[in-house]
């Protein structure tokens, strides 16, 4: 009994297309994919960040209880000295007045001229210390507060150095994100091409393009042996027996 099979080819420009995408997609399949052509990177720091963070681990020795003495005045000292010989020079005029009153009044060399004496060089001591004491404080308290203006400044600075660096990183961090991107693309861009393709062609509805039926019809089985035989004795038997050789 013969078997017919029929087979719907798709239209022949279809044909082509799916058969150049799968002779394309064949070699990728087992295509070994370059991960550290686009691995991700992280931009370094700039050198603004990197000398700012050096700055602020010299900023400690603007703190502590030293940290006034290099901000002191040069002319500290020589101020003070002046300051204080001029107090001195003052004393003595008036311990000279003391004595010129004590002349006058007939008690010069006396206890009570001694007392008198003695009383004026402690007060005058005393005075004379205060006075030191107030030039010292002056001195640190200007000193403190230029080290304290100092300090605010170079943290102004490295904040603004933090900030400009940043911002350098961040464009660093871009390009290098973009140059991954781009990297990432090129090594998957068979890949994608062949993806969109195929899915142009997964779109296409049957139909969309004229299709061909073939029929096929497969040849007979060849006859054994034996069925060669039966069929020519049968075919001859009918021969002879027309030709009256059987009665």
């Amino acid at each position: 009994m013969a078997v017919e099979q029929t087979q719907v080819l798709p239209a022949p420009v279809l044909e082509a297309a799916l058969t150049n995408f799968t002779q394309k997609l064949q070699p990728l399949i087992g295509q070994q994919i370059n991960t550290a052509a686009y691995d991700p990177k992280v931009a370094a720091q700039t050198q603004l960040q990197t000398g700012a963070s050096q700055a602020a681990q010299g900023l400690g020795a603007l703190t502590g209880p030293q940290a006034y003495q290099p901000y002191m005045s040069p002319y500290q000292q020589e101020v003070m000295d002046t300051t204080l010989s001029e107090f001195d020079r003052q004393q003595t005029i008036n311990q000279q007045g003391l004595r010129d009153q004590a002349i006058q009044a007939g008690a010069y060399g006396g206890g009570r001229e001694g007392v008198m004496q003695a009383e004026a060089m402690r007060g005058n001591q005393m005075n004379r210390a205060q006075l030191k004491a107030q030039l010292l404080n002056q001195g640190f308290q200007d000193a403190a507060q230029r080290r304290s203006a100092d300090l605010a400044a170079q943290q102004g600075l490295g904040t603004y150095q933090q900030q400009l660096g940043a911002a350098q990183q961040g464009f660093d961090q871009a390009q290098l994100d973009a140059t991954q991107i781009a990297n990432r693309e090129k090594e998957f861009e068979e890949f994608t091409r062949l993806g969109l393709v195929g899915q142009q062609l997964a779109q296409i509805q049957p139909g969309a393009f004229a299709s061909q039926t073939v029929g096929y019809a497969p040849p007979a089985a060849p006859a054994s042996p034996m069925t060669n035989f039966l069929t020519g004795a049968a075919g001859g038997a009918g021969i002879m027996g027309k030709l009256g050789l059987f009665g």
